[in-house]
């Protein structure tokens, strides 16, 4: 029997789910970023300049970020911006239209020769063992059929004392606010989906991924199993978003 994954509340065939997420981000490329800061009232811009504040670019040396799943390329941006000149970024990501969208962002704001985008699959790194000084994902590890062969991979091209940041949504932890956070997602997002986006159903699928993705502990733990040391992970806003850390030693 072929193994099945998770597409938000669905049980689908492992190897149909990445075509399924393909599909959604396809659709969405066009007004993600608008989006974001629709459905996080903003927020998600402090979540991610919390992201770069840990993976902190030096400003005075070499430093090679991957920015894993990086879609139209808004983490790389921001480090790129916070580090040196040396400091360098690649975005990988599985879908063409997001990249498009990211290099074009990344040509308005002269950033080019710092950012470069590669296609790629997030469980099949398309770089060589220990390339990268820190990788990163930011809201994308939850849409990889298997995460942990991501975290492996992560693992691998990461140079010894490198580290890997991951942002995720997480699970709110503040009485009430959780009862209030379920019906802003899956009432409100999907209708801002269809009225901004053209599209409720695939927003409709990012809040269910979001609920199905593990808990902190649970993630912390599959860091450890890749290898990972110095496992740590911080919550912010209420527990709607975590922040884990680990370290290739």
């Amino acid at each position: 029997m072929e193994k099945q994954a998770d597409f938000g509340y669905q049980r689908v065939p492992l190897t149909g789910k990445q075509a399924l997420v393909n599909d959604v981000f396809r659709s969405v490329a066009p007004r993600y970023d608008l989006m974001n800061d629709l459905m996080s009232f903003g927020l998600h811009r402090a979540w991610k300049n919390a992201l770069v504040l840990a993976i902190d670019p030096p400003r005075n040396r070499a430093f090679d970020l991957l920015d894993i799943a990086g879609g139209t390329g808004d983490v790389a941006l921001r480090a790129v911006a916070a580090g040196g000149r040396l400091t360098q970024a690649t975005v990988c990501d599985i879908n063409p239209d997001m990249l498009t969208v990211g290099r074009e962002r990344a040509k308005h704001r002269g950033l080019g020769k710092n950012v470069r985008f590669a296609e790629g699959n997030a469980e099949a790194l398309p770089f060589a063992d220990r390339s990268f000084d820190a990788a990163a994902v930011a809201f994308g590890i939850r849409n990889v059929p298997r995460i942990e062969m991501a975290l492996a991979e992560a693992y691998r091209v990461l140079r010894i004392g490198g580290k890997f940041l991951c942002l995720e949504f997480s699970a709110v932890d503040v009485p009430g606010l959780d009862r209030l956070y379920d019906l802003y997602s899956f009432n409100i997002i999907p209708s801002l989906g269809r009225a901004v986006a053209g599209d409720a159903e695939s927003y409709r699928y990012l809040v269910e991924s979001i609920r199905r993705f593990p808990k902190p502990e649970a993630f912390s733990a599959m860091l450890r199993s890749a290898g990972f040391n110095r496992v740590s992970c911080r919550t912010m806003s209420g527990g709607i978003v975590a922040l884990h850390c680990g370290w290739r030693l």
